[in-house]
């Protein structure tokens, strides 16, 4: 019987990996650019907006209105301060410095959206529950609607650039 900690058939599955060259790395973050988390941001306000005024037109009360508003806002806010805080300039000079400095901020992130949805039965006047929970949950899975944008605007990028070359060759 072969002992429990042998790796042989685990190795045996593992593919070798291959480092990229320097132009393999370059190309593969042309092709695949970061999104900034600013668009993000702006992304998960607009979609809250839309839910707050959702909100008050379905009810057709204030108050299911400000009740997911201030849902988004506990979206939001936090984020841009993560956003802010991970984004600044030589954070990631040193990694482990890098990797605290994500975790500590993700903890000011989750901290902020606790203290504002225990402060929302204070500031909202008649909260909705619903309404605030619809509102945070809205926003809160909008992440994906910046990366839907720039694969858009992307496609129609490549299709200009495709479409005027062609011009440019049949003028030539």
């Amino acid at each position: 019987m072969r002992p429990v900690d042998d790796f042989d058939e685990v190795e045996a599955d593992v593919p070798d990996i291959k480092p990229l060259t320097a132009d393999e790395a370059r190309q593969l973050r042309e092709r695949h650019p970061p999104v900034s988390p600013w668009w993000v941001i702006l992304g998960q306000a607009s979609v809250g907006a839309l839910v707050a005024l959702a909100a008050w037109g379905i009810t057709g009360t204030t108050r299911a209105g400000w009740s997911a508003a201030w849902g988004a806002l506990a979206v939001v806010l936090p984020a841009a301060v993560f956003a802010r805080g991970v984004t600044r300039r030589g954070v990631g000079a040193n990694p482990g410095a890098a990797v605290a400095g994500f975790l500590g901020w993700e903890f000011v992130k989750i901290a902020l959206t606790l203290a504002l949805l225990a402060l929302a039965p204070r500031v909202v006047q008649g909260l909705s529950w619903l309404a605030l929970v619809v509102g945070l949950v809205a926003t809160m899975k909008t992440w994906w609607l910046a990366f839907l944008i720039r694969a858009v605007f992307r496609r129609k990028a490549a299709e200009t650039l495709n479409t005027s070359a062609r011009a440019r060759a049949m003028k030539d």
